[in-house]
């Protein structure tokens, strides 16, 4: 259990005042048995109006609303929680869903149904294509090891590039170029996966490396804003996959949102009014500080029902 302090920066600096729209905030994780939410706090600059909200998929949304024109807005988030390792191995997966093709049962079937629906188009199939090349054995591959060879085939045979253009680029684009980001990758994997019928779905949060730590109380950037997916796997649940880094079900991972697509889960998300040739400056930091952990006692440990 590694208990941090995680403080998410991004200031945006506009050439002349402009009027901000609503902006849609995504920063705050969810309490889950994995994950322990202590503390939070949100800075605006300049001063914002502040709801919350609960959007479909249950993540928590600030909406900032603001008055008269700035040059510059601010938005720091600070959280404060207790992370919990994954365990080390995968909870059994149904039998009958250990080998491919996956029928979902008829009571999780409704619910799954957008999941494993494709969002993307794939008009010559090369997304289904591309991702057959992982199946392997007769009479039906293996479910996990297949979605554990898409994970790492695409880290191993793809490029990962920075690219600054807003949003995610389709997955055929990503097969076309022959690389992208973080959120290009999961989504190619998502789209991949689905072709396959399992569900899968988006994820934002931050990919955090305890082996780089600093002592106690001190700062490390070993943090970064980060995205990676999770498929249904009945039995074992939503499962993380990082197709990025070739990881699965990772202590490193620290989920804050997910949707069906990742439109629907961008950490901010927001406009503005100006003259056609404002020039936005964006710049974005993120720094992590391990605390003491509290005395273990039964309000540390992870929740278990009985």
């Amino acid at each position: 259990m590694h208990t941090l302090e995680i403080v998410h920066r991004t200031r945006y600096e506009y050439s002349e005042p402009v009027t901000l729209g609503d902006h849609r905030l995504m920063f705050r994780p969810r309490d889950s048995h994995d994950l322990r939410l202590l503390h939070t706090g949100l800075a605006i600059e300049p001063t914002a109006q502040v709801r919350w909200i609960h959007d479909p998929f249950g993540n928590s949304i600030a909406i900032a609303s603001f008055e008269g024109t700035t040059q510059v807005l601010e938005l720091s988030s600070t959280i404060q929680l207790e992370h919990f390792a994954s365990p080390p191995e995968l909870a059994p997966i149904e039998e009958y869903a250990r080998t491919l093709p996956l029928s979902y049962l008829a009571e999780d079937a409704p619910d799954l149904a957008r999941y494993v629906e494709r969002h993307y188009p794939d008009p010559n199939a090369e997304v289904a294509t591309w991702t057959k090349q992982f199946l392997e054995g007769e009479g039906g591959a293996d479910t996990f090891a297949t979605l554990t060879r898409l994970c790492k085939g695409i880290q191993e045979t793809l490029k990962y590039a920075m690219r600054f253009e807003i949003g995610t680029q389709p997955p055929a684009t990503t097969l076309e170029s022959g690389g992208g980001t973080c959120r290009d990758y999961a989504l190619l994997m998502m789209e991949g996966a689905r072709s396959l019928g399992i569900a899968a779905r988006f994820i934002t949060g931050y990919l955090y490396d305890p082996v780089l730590d600093a002592a106690p109380g001190e700062v490390t950037p070993h943090a970064f804003p980060h995205a990676w997916l999770e498929v249904y796997l009945p039995g074992a649940g939503w499962v993380e996959f990082d197709p990025t880094n070739g990881i699965i079900g990772s202590e490193r991972l620290i989920r804050v949102g997910v949707g069906r697509d990742p439109e629907q889960a961008m950490p901010i998300k927001g406009t503005f009014t100006g003259s056609s040739d404002v020039v936005v400056t964006a710049t974005v930091d993120v720094q992590v500080r391990t605390l003491s952990p509290r005395p273990a006692d039964e309000s540390t440990l992870p929740v278990q029902d009985l």
